[in-house]
């Protein structure tokens, strides 16, 4: 899938370099996967949650930071629409349209 943009998460992981090894896998996995539904992201992702609208919320480096992915399908497109922190995160208020 190709994936907008890394340097979105390279910025992040600049700034908390603790976040760098679980998002690098992410990215390499994400990258090199052609996710048809929300089910097979699920499936490799276990603990990642749908949240509708193609978002799915992704736990990072034990659950310390979350990851918000926008994922069209039929395009084969994904775009991070969030990271930050679990505190960030919970602040959320529109998931979904993010």
């Amino acid at each position: 899938m190709r994936i907008f943009t890394r340097a979105t998460l390279r910025e992040f992981w600049n700034r908390t370099p603790d976040a760098r090894p679980a998002l690098e896998f992410w990215y390499d996995a994400v990258e090199k996967k052609s996710f048809q539904n929300p089910n097979e992201v699920i499936t490799f992702f276990k603990k990642a949650d749908t949240v509708g609208n193609g978002r799915v919320v992704f736990n990072i480096a034990h659950n310390k930071y979350r990851l918000i992915a926008k994922f069209e399908y039929e395009k084969q497109l994904v775009f991070v629409r969030f990271i930050g922190t679990h505190r960030q995160y919970d602040q959320i208020d529109d998931i979904k349209n993010i």
